[in-house]
């Protein structure tokens, strides 16, 4: 017992170091290669912890790599920009002046809900709130908030061409009205991409490669 909590001592300590060393990215937002290598250290240092049979020098040495290959990755992500666009990625552009760009959200593994659920957490609860929204290469959202940001909560009505039949009954919305209002907007369901009312019937509606447009419609106080 005594030499395992040894071993554990000194693996803790040896991980607090190289840790340290790695910079405060690894305790804030990480880029992709940053997040592979904390794992895989996290891996290497339970091996000797948990095997005395396993030189506890093994676990030192592979931690110890892992840190070299960190700063070499970011030498070259320093020296060589071209080289983090490969390894991290470039920032992604979502949201512009016309609305959501479906493309760009595509690209990067996401939808409109994805897209709404990290505005919220920014603060932002109407997508016509931010003139630009994007997607940072470490997974953060940022945005420019727009001129115009609204004080009411939305919610999606339509998503990626799919009705979402609990949010439109909170609106007071039948089905029947809303399919009025696309044939009033010279479309169908599966042309829009994203439709959102809020509780005094203003609606955020964009159809697929077309600009957003603000529209109203009935709807129930909520």
């Amino acid at each position: 017992m005594a030499l395992i909590f040894i071993r554990t001592t000194i693996i803790f300590i040896t991980l607090l170091i190289v840790m340290r060393l790695m910079g405060k990215s690894q305790i804030g937002e990480m880029q992709t290669f940053e997040l592979v290598i904390t794992l895989l250290i996290a891996e290497l240092a339970c091996i000797p912890m948990a095997d005395s049979s396993i030189p506890l020098m093994y676990g030192i040495v592979s931690i110890v790599a892992m840190f070299i290959l960190h700063q070499i990755v970011w030498l070259l992500d320093l020296w060589f920009k071209p080289f983090k666009a490969v390894i991290c990625g470039r920032p992604s552009l979502v949201i512009t002046r016309e609305g959501i760009d479906e493309y760009q959200l595509k690209k990067n593994n996401l939808d409109v809900s994805d897209l709404i659920e990290s505005m919220r957490a920014a603060g932002y609860f109407n997508l016509d709130d931010v003139s630009y929204g994007l997607f940072e290469a470490n997974g953060s959202f940022s945005a420019l908030e727009s001129e115009h940001k609204t004080k009411s909560l939305s919610v999606t009505v339509i998503d990626s061409g799919k009705i979402n039949a609990h949010n439109l009954a909170i609106c007071g919305i039948s089905a029947q009205r809303l399919k009025e209002f696309l044939k009033e907007q010279h479309t169908t369901l599966k042309k829009t991409l994203v439709m959102t009312v809020d509780g005094n019937g203003r609606v955020y509606f964009q159809q697929r490669g077309k600009a957003y447009k603000i529209l109203s419609i009935e709807a129930a106080k909520w």
